[in-house]
């Protein structure tokens, strides 16, 4: 560790909560799927600050929307009408079937809104004293009060009870056990189509329909939580797309704005109708400068056709790890994943392994200890994951 990046940790440590224990690394800058350190070094970026920049780093074309914007219009409060918040609801809302958009600011937020209307709508649509909202265990929604509450893991929770109550958590993929936590005072079920900090676990088709017949079954709303696998990171659009299901509200983040801060709830027109002038806000959620940013996120989607290229090379590497687990089955446990959002799960601790990687100049994440998590840009060449899957497989032999 070099003198300079010391000062640079000793000056974090002095002056930032310690609420990250962070890499070994400093970002200097960023192009595309490279990141580069202040010496210059690249690591290939199989991360993309945890599923945000799908587009890729460093984009022209969308700082030029942003500089634009900003000289424009950059803030009003959302007591004023804006053009761009408007056009960015009406395509949303168009291309995930649903009917009302709320934007915010995070992942959390999203979800937030999305638990306070489906409490609001219970109470005043449908005149019932219905507010929880079942879980499943090793879910993630967030890290507020109320989203730790929500979240399926005990992890996150320690050291912050009493929590909010109206969250019931259920065992995962566990239809049965799903019923007969549904009560009287049951508003909705929140799930992820792929739990990512769960360790990438993908939910079936089947369970995932079982769960909207329950939901249909007693009148209770249906939430999915596509924080992580929106805007195409799985190989579809939203997630739920990949098994034909119809929710009452989809919550979104991450790669929205690439890398700017923004949020959305979307809603069918029968579920926002439980909101109402007043029962909800946010000063800064779908400011004109994101707006106008996430409508050219959504332009590059398409235009580039990086949806259809994460399904593609999804399924290529998808295939490409599984040929390293059969030579290797003693250090790969299971590879899983939907297009982009690949999990690796070793059968030891990924620490190790993850270290040589980054030696070796390729920056994933571990999430559940044995894990590797790869959520790289959309726009990674294949030639990129093929050099990642030959340092993977070195470093496995090495440790």
């Amino acid at each position: 560790m070099d003198a300079r990046f010391s000062t640079l940790k000793a000056r974090e440590q002095a002056a930032v909560c310690r609420t990250y224990g962070r890499y070994p690394l400093e970002i200097a800058s960023a192009k595309d799927c490279r990141l580069y350190d202040f010496e210059g070094k690249a690591y290939v970026d199989l991360l993309a600050g945890v599923a945000v920049v799908n587009c890729g780093h460093a984009r022209e074309d969308l700082a030029q929307a942003a500089y634009d914007q900003m000289l424009r219009l950059v803030h009003t409060s959302n007591l004023c009408y804006t053009q761009e918040q408007v056009r960015l609801a009406e395509v949303l809302t168009r291309l995930s079937g649903l009917g009302k958009a709320f934007f915010c600011n995070s992942g959390a937020e999203a979800n937030e809104a999305a638990v306070k209307l489906a409490r609001r709508y219970m109470r005043t649509v449908k005149s019932r004293d219905a507010y929880e909202i079942i879980t499943l265990e090793g879910s993630f929604h967030g890290r507020t009060l109320g989203m730790i509450a929500a979240t399926g893991q005990g992890k996150v929770k320690e050291h912050f009870q009493p929590l909010p109550e109206g969250f019931v958590t259920v065992p995962w993929e566990d239809l049965t056990a799903m019923e007969a936590a549904i009560s009287e005072r049951t508003a909705g079920i929140m799930v992820e189509v792929v739990q990512g900090e769960g360790g990438v676990r993908p939910a079936t088709r089947e369970y995932l329909h079982g769960v909207q017949a329950l939901c249909r079954k007693h009148d209770i709303l249906f939430l999915i939580d596509e924080i992580q696998t929106g805007l195409g990171r799985t190989g579809r659009l939203f997630g739920f797309q990949h098994h034909d299901l119809q929710p009452d509200l989809v919550t979104m983040a991450k790669g929205l704005a690439n890398g700017l801060p923004m949020g959305a709830l979307l809603a069918t027109d029968e579920a926002a109708s439980g909101f109402a002038p007043g029962s909800h806000a946010t000063t800064f959620g779908g400011g004109p400068v994101v707006s106008v940013v996430a409508l050219k996120v959504l332009e590059i989607l398409e235009k580039e056709r990086l949806v259809e290229r994460s399904a593609k090379l999804g399924e290529r590497f998808k295939a490409r790890f599984l040929e390293i687990r059969d030579r290797l089955p003693d250090k790969i446990a299971q590879v899983r994943g939907l297009g982009l959002m690949l999990g690796i799960e070793l059968t030891a601790p990924a620490g190790p392994v993850w270290t040589k990687l980054l030696e070796a100049g390729f920056l994933c994440n571990v999430t559940q200890d044995k894990v590797l998590r790869l959520l790289p840009p959309l726009t990674i060449t294949e030639a990129d994951l093929e050099a990642f899957a030959k340092a993977l497989e070195e470093a496995l032999t090495d440790v």
